[in-house]
């Protein structure tokens, strides 16, 4: 398999994820934490420190607001427990 095939097939299963995660707006970061070791907030925060190796610059509530398909603020207080 060639780079950029790779490169696509591995940005298209992070939007899979990240979307799984919208949709899954009943399990909260704390459970991820838990289970997983990563959260929301991780893929927001790893996210932007690709977008910066690459010199593209895209702030915290930017890149949250990817991961999370809204403010952050907005989806704390409408699904945060």
């Amino acid at each position: 398999m060639d780079e950029k095939i790779k490169n696509e097939l591995q940005s298209a299963a992070f939007e899979r994820l990240i979307q799984h995660l919208r949709d899954r707006k009943d399990v909260q970061n704390i459970d991820l934490m838990n289970l997983a070791g990563f959260c929301r907030n991780c893929l927001s925060k790893w996210y932007r420190e690709e977008a910066q190796k690459k010199g593209i610059e895209i702030s915290d509530p930017d890149a949250r607001e990817h991961v999370y398909g809204m403010p952050y603020s907005e989806w704390k207080e409408k699904y945060q427990k």
